[in-house]
């Protein structure tokens, strides 16, 4: 097990102080349009379910409208994504709140990433409680994926001892590190991959040690374009957080799925599979050429109002 204290050279404070957050624009696909100088080249990736949350497969690009900061923004390239490589995270919650589950998570994640990764995709694993730590780094072998996943072990149950890791210390007083490792996930591990990248976090988003905020999690999320789906679970007796698990994934265009059972998180992970395998992607050139730094919100509608369509909500502009 290898923590994320290895890969880390400055502390957390100077790493947000100092910008070291990949920049929020996306790398633009291979096939598109010629990048044009000083201008800022905005990607999306985008499911769209109807109101029986069927995956629409079928749209094309005129049945798409996307808003920066309210408006509308000349559609560039589009193109359906099924074969664009995917960079996953998988971070599993190890924490006590989960000693009575963490079997069967991790038999159900070994299943997902069996049935979602194609060839040229990566994954990474990592698990958090009283610290964060990198199980495997990106590797497409499936046969290091799964002795990683299965490695995971509950931490913070009868040991009252803090790990020492990067965010995580031992002056902390113990507890779930959930936004640490998420910010670690995307400032580190994810910042200089390419393409289509997401989280899915098996979790109760229950958290009570981390040194970053919710916002700042979400924000390391969003510089570095991350889809965050999270599988949220709940024993009772245990704090649960819904309203942070739907903050994460809603910000980032990913989804929230409530699990209350082994079945139920299976049919979860294949829901994320079946989206992670059926999205558009739709590009544009930003009218607002500024580079301010500053939060812009995006919307993208369909021309069928039925229709639901999953992307982030807004991203950061580059900054001189």
């Amino acid at each position: 097990m290898r923590s994320l204290k290895n890969t880390f050279k400055l502390p957390l404070a100077l790493a947000i102080a100092a910008g070291f957050v990949a920049p929020a624009m996306a790398q633009e696909p291979e096939q598109g349009p010629a990048l044009k100088r000083n201008v800022n080249l905005v990607n999306l990736f985008a499911t769209v379910r109807d109101k029986n949350k069927r995956i629409i497969g079928d749209m094309k690009q005129a049945d798409f409208k996307i808003f920066e900061d309210g408006e509308e923004q000349k559609i560039a390239f589009f193109s359906k994504e099924v074969n664009m490589p995917i960079t996953l995270g998988l971070l599993i919650d190890t924490s006590g709140s989960e000693q009575y589950r963490l079997g069967a998570e991790q038999e159900a994640a070994t299943q997902f990433l069996e049935r979602v990764m194609k060839k040229g995709d990566e994954a990474m694993v990592m698990s958090f409680d009283l610290d964060v730590d990198l199980l495997a780094d990106f590797t497409d072998d499936r046969g290091i994926i799964e002795r990683a996943i299965n490695k995971a072990r509950i931490g913070a149950v009868n040991t009252g001892v803090v790990t020492p890791g990067t965010i995580p210390s031992s002056g902390s007083g113990g507890g779930t590190h959930f936004y640490d490792a998420v910010f670690l996930a995307c400032n580190d591990q994810l910042a200089t991959e390419a393409g289509r990248k997401a989280l899915v976090i098996i979790t109760d988003a229950d958290d009570n040690a981390s040194r970053v905020r919710l916002e700042e999690a979400v924000e390391a999320a969003q510089r570095t374009d991350t889809v965050i789906h999270i599988l949220l679970v709940h024993d009772p007796g245990f704090g649960w957080r819904p309203d942070v698990a739907h903050k994460m994934s809603d910000e980032t265009g990913g989804r929230t799925i409530e699990v209350s059972s082994t079945k139920k998180l299976n049919e979860a992970f294949d829901q994320i599979s079946e989206e992670l395998r059926s999205q558009y992607t739709l590009g544009y050139y930003s009218s607002n050429t500024v580079k301010d730094g500053r939060y812009r919100k995006l919307k993208v509608e369909a021309s069928n109002k039925e229709y639901k369509i999953l992307t982030r909500k807004g991203y950061y502009a580059p900054k001189n």
